[in-house]
């Protein structure tokens, strides 16, 4: 089935100038990128988009972090792309995740992990909607 996942290329791989090598990983595991910006965060997306950790001790770090620098939000497409974009992320510890994910490649920590990508295809329409309009979406 085809579906839509959001994917998040975070601060410390945009600040590395890794966008280009992680959307050729993206486009290796079969998924399409049909929308595609680069952003500067402000606190109030930061806050709103994490407000599910809100209670959690990192969130504070979190939301500084994903606005310390600019982020490439994504909109992808393609079979079972939620599972498929979690998948081709790795395990959120890279130090865990398979060879050749995104994040064994190029993340530097749990925390400095490279890419988000939604859990569920509920979520994935929650977060594209926040960044996109339907008319952004070149499917």
């Amino acid at each position: 089935m085809t579906e839509r996942t959001f994917s998040i290329i975070k601060p410390d791989a945009t600040r590395r100038n890794l966008t280009g090598k992680v959307n050729a990983v993206i486009e290796d595991a079969g998924l399409r990128i049909v929308a595609q910006r680069r952003i500067r965060m402000t606190e109030d997306q930061a806050k709103k988009f994490y407000e599910v950790h809100a209670e959690r001790p990192f969130y504070g770090e979190l939301v500084e972090f994903m606005t310390s620098a600019p982020v490439v939000v994504q909109v992808l497409e393609g079979e079972n792309a939620v599972a498929r974009y979690r998948e081709v992320m790795g395990a959120t510890n890279p130090a865990n995740a398979d060879e050749g994910t995104i994040r064994k490649l190029y993340a530097e920590s749990v925390g400095e992990n490279s890419v988000h990508g939604s859990d569920s295809a509920e979520n994935a329409a929650l977060e594209i909607a926040q960044f996109f309009t339907d008319d952004q979406i070149v499917g």
